[in-house]
């Protein structure tokens, strides 16, 4: 099998999600340090305009957002299962919940005056100048959740986790980690790394205990690599081939057939639209064949929930 390259940063909460779930997995992964904010001319070759982080790459396939992300890493390993039968739809449920509304209540409660201290007081101004109009244009500048709102909300959420933890249970919902305990350790963990206002946390202890459970998981073995390596490695690789599993059905919802150009662009956050050649879609999973002159040939895949499939001839209409 081809390496698994990750494109990330260290203070990532859904890149760390990423690393947790390759050390799940016990999968050998290559890292390829990225920018934290805009311009990311390498991740764009390779995605076609997609920024957010992290994303898996595979020879020329490339895997954008972490649910799907989860999926794919599932395929190549299937044990330990991030989605047993008996829960996987509350797993999922939870997971997207988690990666949502929790992970945004965390975001705007970690950055108040006191967190952003703690997090960028040692660097320049205009440094972070830089990081907060990357941010506002990523969330395509809506307000920010107030933080006494966030604050309340996080509490809510922290008692309703330290409940699901009672009575001895080691994980959110059992004896082993699914894809829920993985999408809601990043927000926790992000909020812990903070002087100051972890402090929130101590008012659920098993949720700290389960916390430590999930970061002793670790990040399992990798190496290093460049960007430059990464996309020499696109260059000369050919995309897996796919099947297009459910087009009969899904795809007349859009009136749209496999080989059309398209865009796939996410609803919720950093809108940046990616244009190719429709290849894949099922109930889950949608991909596009791009070519750019220094990836070379490459599908760049997404899930299902939370992007949006539209034909390109809209985009050249509007």
């Amino acid at each position: 099998m081809p390496d698994l390259i990750l494109h990330h940063y260290p203070n990532s909460p859904f890149a760390e999600k990423a690393r947790l779930l390759l050390g799940y997995k016990q999968l050998a992964w290559k890292s390829v340090m990225i920018p934290a904010i805009m311009p990311k001319p390498d991740v764009v070759a390779l995605t076609g305009g997609y920024r957010r982080t992290p994303v898996l790459q595979i020879g020329a396939d490339i895997y954008c957002d972490t649910a799907l992300i989860a999926d794919v890493l599932e395929r190549l390993a299937p044990t330990p299962s991030l989605t047993p039968p008996a829960s996987a739809g509350v797993a999922r449920t939870l997971a997207q919940w988690a990666d949502t509304t929790l992970f945004w209540t965390a975001i705007a409660y970690a950055f108040q005056p006191a967190g952003l201290q703690a997090m960028f007081g040692s660097l320049p101004p205009e440094h972070l100048q830089a990081f907060g109009a990357d941010r506002a244009a990523m969330r395509g500048n809506a307000p920010r959740m107030p933080v006494q709102e966030a604050t309340a909300s996080l509490i809510d959420y922290l008692d309703r986790i330290e409940a699901m933890l009672a009575d001895g249970k080691l994980y959110l919902l059992g004896a082993q980690p699914t894809i829920a305990d993985f999408s809601v350790y990043h927000p926790i963990w992000y909020v812990r790394r903070i002087a100051g206002l972890s402090a929130i946390l101590e008012r659920a202890p098993r949720l700290l205990a389960w916390a430590d459970r999930m970061a002793a998981i670790g990040h399992h073995q990798y190496d290093k690599m460049t960007s430059t390596e990464a996309l020499e490695i696109s260059r000369n690789s050919t995309p897996m081939a796919v099947e297009a599993a459910g087009e009969a059905t899904l795809l007349h919802l859009h009136g749209i057939a496999l080989g059309d150009r398209v865009t796939i662009t996410p609803t919720d956050y950093a809108f940046d639209p990616v244009e190719g050649e429709l290849v894949f879609a099922s109930a889950t999973e949608l991909a596009l064949r791009r070519v750019d002159e220094r990836a070379g040939l490459v599908v760049v895949h997404f899930p299902r929930i939370g992007y949006q499939l539209k034909s390109a001839l809209e985009k050249a209409a509007a």
